[in-house]
């Protein structure tokens, strides 16, 4: 049974490392088209805070009724 595993091995690790050596990534690194501005930074970063701390705020401040049992 190993020499049948070995043999299998050897015929295929070849392929399979030929599909794997071929990908390549394409990330170009160049700097921004358009400068992103101070209001803009602002908005973007309430928006993520709102998403976040907004639905765990709310089960937050809410704790007293999901406490009953009614």
């Amino acid at each position: 049974m190993p020499l049948l595993l070995r043999t299998v091995a050897r015929r295929a690790a070849p392929v399979l490392r030929a599909r794997a050596v071929c990908q390549r990534a394409s990330i170009y690194t160049k700097p921004a088209k358009d400068t992103v501005g101070p209001l803009e930074t602002v908005i973007g970063i309430s928006v993520f805070a709102v998403a976040i701390l907004g639905p765990s705020g709310w089960i937050l401040s809410h704790l007293e009724d999901y406490k009953s049992r009614e």
